[in-house]
């Protein structure tokens, strides 16, 4: 593309841009230091700066990032209800990553009183998108009863729809269903 590719300059660029209240290059920021790549020191301290900075803004994927540090305690206090919160902030922006991560807060009650429904609802949501991981826990919601009734010609649709982009679980589940006869004919060769 013209240049040389040099990872120290491009985070050197980002911080300028950053430093002039850049949502985006304070988002890549964010992520350079909160994996430790691309000439930056892990910190954790600073994701959490650059992604508040950015989240602030309402840049939806430094919401989730945001919330993503919440819910699992790196680089600020672990807190479930800060995590909801921001995670519903990028979701409400239809942010898929975010939708299925507060599906999973539903599901689970952390930080939100536990509901089966609205986690389906925040699925579904990023199913529709195409999250690989919302359409495997959407279909395990189908297959358990949980939140829908019990459908398993559902759950192998959704099954299948995440297994087609490579998801591990939901092949070995719809793998299952071939093996049980649930929601497909029993084929042990499928399985």
């Amino acid at each position: 593309h013209g240049v040389e590719q040099s990872y120290e300059t491009a985070v050197e660029w980002y911080r300028r841009a950053a430093d002039q209240g850049d949502a985006k290059a304070q988002y890549n920021l964010g992520v350079c230091y909160q994996n430790g790549h691309h000439g930056v020191e892990q910190n954790g301290d600073l994701a959490v700066e650059w992604f508040r900075r950015a989240a602030d803004q309402d840049y939806a994927d430094a919401q989730c990032n945001l919330g993503e540090c919440y819910y699992n305690g790196h680089g600020v206090e672990q807190s479930y209800e800060t995590a909801v919160e921001w995670y519903r902030r990028a979701a409400d922006q239809g942010h898929a990553k975010a939708q299925c991560n507060l599906g999973v807060c539903y599901f689970k009650g952390l930080g939100v009183e536990q509901s089966y429904e609205i986690a389906v609802e925040w699925y579904r949501r990023a199913a529709d998108q195409g999250s690989a991981n919302a359409q495997h826990s959407l279909g395990e919601c189908y297959y358990d009863g949980q939140g829908v009734e019990q459908n398993y010609n559902l759950a192998v649709e959704w099954y299948r729809r995440s297994a087609d982009q490579g998801h591990a679980n939901a092949q070995f589940n719809l793998g299952g269903c071939y093996y049980d006869g649930h929601g497909v004919e029993q084929n042990y060769d499928l399985a």
